[in-house]
């Protein structure tokens, strides 16, 4: 079985990985690989405090996938021979203020909702967990389940590790899916996966994918188990495309698929601690007068600050002054430590949304699987998405949880014809008890839910300074 696989992101190496442990010969394209959000990403394993109203479908899913990083960090140590820096450390989620409390014990309630330890914590108690915490701290709850890994260096493992399992990389961009020598196609190109759509066809045909320069490519296959390429009937060649490329218009009306993935940006601050600064020992998660902020720091002394959010269209320009500003000050309210530290680097990266925040698993016809759109929880999820996408590859078609469906949405006309169906479009929602107005902390990403055209940007009018709408992490980690 020959695989393609196009977008050298986390996700595509760990599915190269997988399918060449498998047997499978894999081939990866990519002219810069890691260049996309897989370096961004805070690493947080949070299906605790990743839970979101609106988003439960994901629990069982992210709960998997948690539960199966420690022996998947040991794997990959052992292939790469490097360390991928996973924290077994709890997560704390604190307050500063009589209305962030009162948020805080309202999100509570869904954490225990994942039947995971969540324990509540007087203020005492916080700074008892974690002593940097300010003493404005109101309490919070405490996830001593939750964990972290650092993206750069598992990024860097699974590339290590898939060329030592033997697959072929090469420096290119794909711009047409027909010129691979290839019977399926997995599309997982984050945040460019708009651009690929399948033409009419039967219900249970392949149909035709049109890629960016309007290649196409046909003839229906049937799937076999992984194995040795050529080895014996029933298997055969797949293509998995996980390019970050941009999407690419497709206007034919009676297009049968096309998959409603959108940038949604966001800035991440790196910060590092000089000699003997301490740092935090836990990751620290909060809010502070109703903005969410999050604290992670990595064995190397590096700590992690996020996130903005906003939908701008691939705008890499890394933002105003004031966002950088606006996640300083309220990590500085949470950690006064944080003022000492040096400011390494601002760095952009865009979430792979889909309109109810869940990703796109499974497959699109009888040729085309999908595995995009992992949003906030890309770094999270990838053990759980490489072996679902193997074993839908190897045949399994129960593999990947029936809410991921990536025909869930309809055709591309139905798409265009309620556009917000299937989206929070409450912009604001009164914060309990602070006396100002601020999207649902930990509901998804308001801002990625506006309808494109909406004059919506993400940025705070001037009676509100200059702070930037960042509403939720910045967790994602599709290519």
């Amino acid at each position: 079985m020959r695989i393609a696989i196009v977008g050298a992101g986390s996700i595509g190496l760990a599915i190269a990985w997988r399918t060449a442990q498998a047997g499978a010969e894999v081939v990866v394209h990519d002219p810069d690989p890691g260049s996309g959000a897989s370096r961004v990403a805070a690493g947080m394993i949070a299906p605790v405090t990743e839970s979101h109203y609106g988003e439960e479908a994901l629990g069982p899913f992210m709960a998997a996938s948690a539960d199966a990083w420690p022996d998947f960090a040991r794997e990959l140590e052992a292939a790469s021979g490097l360390d991928v820096g996973f924290r077994d450390v709890p997560t704390l989620v604190v307050g500063v203020e009589d209305g962030d409390r009162a948020e805080i014990d309202r999100q509570a309630e869904l954490y225990r909702f994942t039947a995971r330890n969540v324990e509540p914590l007087t203020a005492r108690a916080a700074r008892k967990v974690e002593p940097l915490l300010s003493h404005r701290v109101r309490g919070g709850v405490l996830a001593p389940e939750d964990r972290a890994v650092d993206p750069r260096v598992v990024h860097d493992a699974l590339l290590i590790a898939a060329q030592r399992a033997g697959v072929e990389f090469r420096a290119e961009r794909v711009e047409d899916l027909s010129a691979l020598d290839a019977d399926q196609v997995v599309i997982a190109a984050g945040c460019g996966s708009e651009r690929f759509v399948g033409e009419p066809g039967e219900p249970g045909e392949p149909g035709e994918v049109i890629a960016s320069h309007g290649g196409v490519t046909g003839g229906a296959t049937e799937l076999g188990a992984l194995g040795e390429a050529g080895s014996g009937a029933g298997n055969t060649e797949a293509c998995v495309d996980l390019a970050g490329a941009r999407r690419e218009d497709a206007s034919a009306e009676a297009l049968r698929w096309q998959l409603p993935v959108r940038p949604v940006r966001g800035a991440v601050l790196r910060l590092r601690a000089v000699g003997d600064q301490p740092v935090p020992r836990t990751t620290v998660r909060g809010f502070v007068k109703g903005h969410p902020i999050y604290i992670v720091t990595r064995e190397s002394g590096e700590i992690v600050v996020g996130a903005s959010s906003d939908e701008r269209g691939f705008d890499r320009r890394t933002g105003t002054a004031g966002a950088v500003h606006d996640l300083l000050r309220r990590a500085i309210e949470l950690v006064p430590e944080i003022a000492e530290y040096h400011l390494d680097e601002v760095s952009v990266g865009f979430r792979p949304g889909t309109p109810d925040n869940l990703p796109l698993i499974g497959r699109l016809d009888a040729r085309t699987v999908a595995a995009t759109g992992h949003y906030r929880n890309g770094i999270a999820l990838i053990p759980a998405t490489a072996a679902a996408v193997a074993a839908l590859l190897a045949g399994k078609d129960d593999a990947v949880p029936a809410a991921f469906d990536p025909l869930r949405f309809g055709s591309p006309r139905e798409q265009r014809q309620r556009p917000l169906e299937g989206r929070d479009q409450r912009a604001e929602v009164p914060f309990a008890g602070s006396g100002q107005r601020s999207e649902a902390p930990f509901s998804g990403a308001p801002e990625s839910r506006v309808a494109e055209g909406s004059d919506s940007t993400g940025v705070h009018g001037p009676a509100q300074g200059s702070e930037v709408a960042d509403r939720t992490s910045a967790q994602e980690a599709d290519s």
